[in-house]
């Protein structure tokens, strides 16, 4: 039993980590940076960081921030977390327009194609929708409170997007599953009836986005815990095509990966970045220094590799973005909620690749990482998104935060297996009963 409390006890631990985020708006405004409670901006036009302006009093949120989305327009911009907050914000003046009370932790969030309705999903695996107004102004009645319109059945929702064409909503879970929702055009009042499931992978799905072949035709691309990014026909739930990354030898395991990290369950898809035009997919992934590249046929319905860019050993990316208007890869690279970590540590680590262009998939050569004197805006945008111009004197701070990384995803998302006493004990214990007048 002692042995148990004590894997419990770490498995919980895991599990508190939060990793760095970063979204960038799409005709390439400005970027956006979470790190444990804190959202940095900065304006790329304007070339200046953002002073973030919320109507509650505060500058942002409380606890780790778990999801961030620019919407589709890049008016609005939605950021929430552990703290159960979920706000939102006007791009053209960073002022918080709206922050919504969750009664469980959020762990996804994302916005209309119409900027008229914010969506979340608790940690209960239930999709909430609320109406935003028009144009996304604040005109909106005090009860206009969340209303649920979808469910996961208690299994973690760990991303959800809009189709491009705004009709379908996709939610992925860490239960192996995606759906695919019709969204009405009223969805206070439409069926929210299911378009599909798209079935195959063999562990949690971290990460889903929507890639355009035309303005009538868009695929899904998905990854997950089995190592493996795949293509959907997601009107039709048809698996179209997977890329193993283990597979041929693509990660050099053995010189990029440590010796005793090369199993499945570290492996796992972080995130994933699909280029402007859908030919490129960037794919980050758990203890792997370095992006993966690969091209995207979606005449062909097929994936492949096309190349790896190693960074330096200590950066294993969090997180990826991308805009319309721009070539650049923004990656980041950071955690939170670690022991010991004071607010003052909650640095994170950018680099910036110019890997999404059309003559990558012609060429030999592999992206250069820009140096940081290379960043649009340089030192400036730096200081204000990392939070710190030299990070190699951060060294243990990295060291701790790699070590972090390498198992936080996998022991968050996997399924805790309890012993009958210990699940009669949680029964007991749950603080989310329903109270009965």
């Amino acid at each position: 039993m002692e042995d148990t409390a004590v894997e419990e006890a770490e498995v919980s631990g895991a599990a508190e980590f939060a990793p760095a985020l970063v979204a960038v708006h799409p005709h390439g405004n400005s970027v956006a940076v979470a790190i444990g409670p804190e959202l940095r901006v900065f304006d790329l036009k304007a070339g200046c960081p953002v002073s973030l302006s919320d109507h509650c009093g505060g500058r942002s949120h409380s606890d780790a921030i778990r999801a961030i989305c620019f919407s589709a327009s890049g008016a609005l911009f939605a950021s929430t977390g552990d703290d159960k907050l979920v706000k939102v914000w006007k791009t053209d003046s960073w002022r918080c327009i709206r922050t919504i009370t969750s009664e469980k932790r959020v762990s996804a969030v994302a916005i209309s194609n119409d900027d008229l309705y914010v969506t979340f999903a608790d940690k209960f695996g239930v999709v909430w929708l609320v109406t935003l107004g028009e144009d996304g102004k604040e005109q909106v009645s005090v009860d206009n409170k969340p209303v649920s319109i979808l469910g996961h059945y208690c299994s973690i929702i760990t991303s959800m997007k809009f189709s491009p064409d705004g009709r379908f909503i996709a939610t992925a879970d860490r239960d192996f599953k995606i759906r695919v929702t019709l969204f009405p055009k009223n969805p206070l009042k439409g069926a929210h009836e299911i378009q599909s499931f798209c079935l195959g992978h063999t562990d949690f799905v971290s990460c889903i986005a929507f890639t355009n072949m035309s303005e009538n035709q868009s695929f899904l691309i998905s990854g997950g815990g089995d190592s493996t990014v795949r293509l959907w026909d997601y009107i039709n739930g048809c698996l179209l095509d997977t890329c193993q990354v283990r597979d041929k030898n693509y990660l050099q395991v053995g010189e990029l990966l440590e010796p005793n990290e090369t199993d499945d369950s570290s492996l796992a898809i972080a995130d994933i970045c699909p280029s402007n035009d859908g030919s490129l997919v960037a794919v980050a992934i758990q203890s792997f220094n370095g992006v993966m590249l690969l091209a995207c046929d979606l005449v062909g319905k097929k994936l492949s590799f096309l190349k790896v860019i190693t960074m330096e050993k200590s950066y294993i990316p969090t997180s990826l973005a991308s805009s319309f208007s721009s070539e650049l890869l923004w990656t980041v690279m950071g955690a939170s909620n670690m022991p010991n970590q004071a607010s003052s540590q909650l640095l994170t680590r950018l680099r910036i690749v110019p890997c999404l262009q059309k003559d990558i998939l012609s060429s030999d050569n592999s992206p250069v990482i820009l140096e940081d004197s290379e960043v649009p805006h340089g030192e400036k945008l730096l200081l204000a998104l990392q939070g710190s111009l030299d990070i190699s004197k951060q060294e243990e701070v990295l060291a701790s935060v790699l070590a972090a990384l390498k198992v936080s995803m996998h022991k968050m998302l996997v399924k805790k297996h309890y012993s009958e006493e210990r699940r009669e004990q949680r029964k007991r214990g749950r603080n989310d009963k329903k109270i009965k007048s």
